[in-house]
């Protein structure tokens, strides 16, 4: 991920970015998964891996500047024995989430997975000697949850990462290698993750790039690479520019679309489907140190801001080392999935409404005859003005159902539709109307 990036670092933000793709146009997953993923709007994002040993977040070996010798030190210290798959999934579905997505390597190098072009991964390099990936991949199709990798093709550890890039300097390795064979390599552990052996895949969530964004990563070839062998998987690569030709979504990190509060988002907002990521605390890896946890007002506030502009919010945990998840994280997660049960229906299987977000807060949309109005900021006199619709309305009601619907007043006057919201009908999370269309 980029948003903890020393300062000093920050100078390889997004730049025009010359990936370089063949004249063929790379093939896109099959259309009923991209609107699988556009109607499930919610899903969790795990960062896992030997860094969870130090407890300072993912990036501790850049930033600390540990060597490659130091960094496979952890790996023997790496035993998740509490790791449980089957409760993990089971927490997803409580909190309403329809997919997981977790690192199966990040700029660490490691991987989460028994790689066969490698063996320095948690089967071979620790003494777990499990592939959590297995084990996850088949609860979550017990379960019905789809599951995506995460993979960073950004590489502090493998020699042949070279020319170096705008990070991990600092892995001691020799200054040379070869950046063919690096491709070959990355390619190779990324068809073992859709090589069958995890089953039918969501999707492979790519990051890193942006450390050499004038590299040739052979995108192009990778992407159909995956859509061959998973025709249902979804590609997204966190490379902050605008999308590539078989890119299945566009993805931003610690910002809603249209959004640039990190400093690096800076690409429009594409026609298609969107997702944006959010940490729960300030950490993406497990940081012992951090117990600075969004509300679950916040994150709520952030699924229903993301859906309103037509986005999936995939809201991160970064479990510990022994395999278990924060119970902060639990705890917000299970709360959420307790609103959802409730309102569900005002955020799933929507797209983006015809109300812009406003101060008061974002519109979703149902077919074409029900729009959902997310009052996040009750107006101080009840009242919301806002376009009418061309052929009028039909009703205006509350989603819970409440006796005080009925006396909810509603009027066009002129070009606006007048909404009269009883006081009754403030919520602290959400009052959400429903506007039926003629």
């Amino acid at each position: 991920m980029r948003r903890f990036l020393p300062c000093g670092l920050m100078l390889f933000a997004v730049v025009a970015c010359p990936l370089a793709v063949r004249a063929e146009t790379p093939k896109q997953a099959e259309p009923a998964s991209v609107r699988w993923f556009e109607d499930a709007k919610f899903g969790l994002f795990v960062h896992w891996g030997v860094y969870s040993v130090l407890g300072e977040g993912e990036w501790a070996m850049n930033n600390k500047k540990i060597t490659v010798e130091d960094y496979e030190k952890l790996p023997p210290k790496f035993n998740p024995t509490k790791f449980d798959s089957a409760q993990w999934v089971s927490t997803v579905k409580r909190a309403g989430m329809k997919y997981i997505t977790i690192t199966s390597k990040h700029h660490d190098g490691f991987a989460m997975f028994d790689s066969k072009v490698s063996d320095y991964d948690i089967v071979d390099r620790t003494p777990y000697k499990k592939d959590v990936l297995a084990m996850l991949a088949e609860e979550c199709q017990k379960q019905g949850i789809k599951l995506f990798f995460y993979y960073s093709p950004l590489d502090w550890h493998h020699p042949d990462y070279f020319p170096r890039g705008g990070t991990g300097k600092t892995a001691g390795r020799a200054e040379s290698g070869d950046w063919n064979k690096y491709k070959q390599y990355y390619m190779a552990q990324v068809d073992e993750l859709c090589g069958g052996r995890y089953g039918k895949i969501g999707g492979i969530w790519f990051d890193g790039i942006w450390d050499k964004p004038d590299a040739d990563w052979g995108l192009a070839e990778c992407y159909d690479r995956i859509h061959a062998a998973q025709p249902q998987a979804l590609v997204g690569n966190n490379h902050h520019v605008k999308p590539l030709p078989g890119e299945d979504f566009q993805m931003f990190e610690q910002d809603l679309p249209g959004g640039n509060s990190a400093g690096f988002n800076k690409a429009d907002v594409a026609s298609m489907p969107l997702e944006t990521c959010l940490t729960m605390n300030g950490s993406w890896g497990y940081n012992a140190g951090d117990h600075n946890f969004k509300s679950t007002t916040q994150c709520l506030h952030y699924l229903i801001g993301s859906a309103g502009r037509g986005a999936n919010l995939l809201l991160n945990v970064g479990p510990r080392p022994d395999g278990t998840i924060q119970p902060e994280a639990v705890e917000r997660l299970l709360a959420m999935g307790k609103w959802l049960e409730k309102n569900g229906e005002s955020i799933y299987g929507t797209r983006r409404g015809p109300y812009s977000p406003a101060d008061w807060g974002v519109s979703t949309m149902k077919g074409d005859d029900t729009v959902y109005l997310h009052v996040l900021k009750f107006p101080a006199d009840g009242k919301l003005s806002l376009a009418a619709p061309p052929d009028g309305v039909k009703s205006v009601t509350a989603l819970d159902g409440s006796k005080l619907s009925k006396l909810i007043g509603a009027k066009v006057v002129g070009d606006k539709l007048e909404i009269a919201i009883p006081a009754g009908l403030k919520d602290d999370v959400d009052s959400i109307l429903v506007l039926k269309l003629k």
